[in-house]
């Protein structure tokens, strides 16, 4: 949030690929899959590379591929913790730590990150805010045990 105002737009700073260490393993996992199809159980399928491209052997081109491409399909998660731990940025009932009135209803207050898809995670904690919402506005008590 720039401001308590809620008409300011917030500041979003994804920060992808800010750790060299990200970005490394990123070259790891592309020399990995060229040394994979390049074994004989896959001469008879193996065409040529598509991408990053035969082209790009050294680890300096294969940086420039990694930050020119990468991007994560519209499923950032576990940026706005949940939790009751000082990491947390969301209380289990979606209220954001020091912030009055506000919640964060989407895949970003995931502790960990799922193994599979997001959709029916971020579907269920929608679900979740709904139900907190709707008893708020009716007036009835809500509490969430953490045990």
């Amino acid at each position: 949030m720039r401001s308590p105002d809620p008409q300011d737009a917030p500041m979003i700073r994804l920060n992808y690929l800010q750790s060299e260490a990200d970005v490394q393993k990123l070259v790891a996992g592309i020399k990995l899959m060229r040394n994979l199809f390049h074994a004989s159980a896959f001469d008879e399928f193996r065409g040529q590379e598509v991408a990053p491209g035969a082209e790009k052997q050294s680890d300096e081109a294969l940086v420039a591929y990694v930050r020119e491409v990468c991007n994560t399909v519209y499923h950032p998660v576990s940026t706005c913790k949940m939790g009751t731990d000082p990491m947390a940025v969301v209380d289990p009932e979606l209220r954001v730590y020091g912030v009055e009135g506000l919640r964060v209803v989407d895949a970003s207050i995931m502790p960990t990150i799922t193994t599979g898809n997001t959709n029916a995670p971020t579907i269920m904690i929608g679900e979740k805010a709904a139900d907190l919402i709707r008893l708020v506005a009716l007036g009835k008590p809500f509490s969430v045990s953490t045990t």
